[in-house]
């Protein structure tokens, strides 16, 4: 008997005009009529109809759909393939949008202020005038972002090189204590990761500990961080958050 159009429509959640409009087309004909004319619809249709659905998921036109369907020499299942890498891309990108969106969320939660960090030369050949644009279109409205801004207004040459003589010699000594094994929670990883927000605090704006975890999460979410502290040993973004991490909770049982 198969199924009726309405019954159809309710499994894949189109409506019965729709179904109505493929038939018209040409692109899902219905396989069968009851005696009164109504349509009916075998499972080899229904197969079909997941089919058409799954490129309309895609933004296939609904031409293309019907050629890339009626092709004769089309494998059902090299359909199901290709719409399983279609899918699977698309998903990856949504997924990068989607933590690209609660990157900037967090930050701005956090009022965190981005651009000193991005002063360093820890993003290869790309414009450090670029990022600080970008920077102050996330984070220009803080007052994180107002102090640094004050600060690095004064520095010359010369503190940029002490500066990153600092970061240089930290990053030496982090790379030291993984490579003895030192935990994330142990006293050494600890004290490097109040080392590493008073940093923050004496060359660019008040770190408080809140703002340093928030600032952790970015180390590892973001890619050009992470990729500069991955730098200085593999491993170390993660491992510094945690650090960082478990410092705060030190101060916080400590207070």
């Amino acid at each position: 008997m198969g199924y009726p159009v309405g019954q159809v429509a309710g499994f894949a959640g189109v409506t019965v005009r729709t179904l109505h409009h493929y038939d018209e087309i040409g692109l899902l004909a219905p396989s069968g009529r009851s005696h009164a004319g109504h349509r009916r619809y075998s499972d080899a249709d229904l197969d079909r109809l997941q089919q058409i659905l799954f490129y309309r998921e895609l933004g296939f036109p609904l031409d293309e759909v019907a050629a890339l369907l009626d092709d004769p020499e089309a494998d059902p299942r090299a359909h199901l393939r290709r719409q399983h890498e279609l899918l699977t891309a698309r998903i990856e990108r949504l997924q990068k949008m989607a933590a690209a969106v609660e990157h900037a969320m967090e930050a701005r939660k956090m009022g965190i202020n981005l651009t000193p960090e991005e002063k360093f030369e820890v993003f290869g050949d790309k414009d450090p005038e670029a990022h600080a644009e970008e920077a102050e279109r996330r984070w220009g409205g803080t007052e994180a972002y107002a102090e640094s801004q004050r600060r690095a207004a004064r520095y010359t040459k010369d503190d940029w090189k002490r500066m990153q003589a600092e970061v240089a010699s930290w990053g030496e000594r982090y790379d030291a204590l993984m490579e003895a094994g030192e935990p994330p929670t142990g006293e050494r990883a600890m004290d490097m990761a109040e080392e590493h927000r008073q940093h923050i605090t004496k060359w660019f704006y008040e770190c408080s500990y809140e703002t340093h975890q928030g600032l952790a999460g970015m180390y590892v979410s973001d890619e050009r961080f992470k990729e500069f502290y991955d730098s200085m040993r593999p491993g170390l973004a993660e491992h510094l958050r945690d650090a960082i991490g478990a410092n705060a909770a030190r101060h916080s049982q400590g207070a």
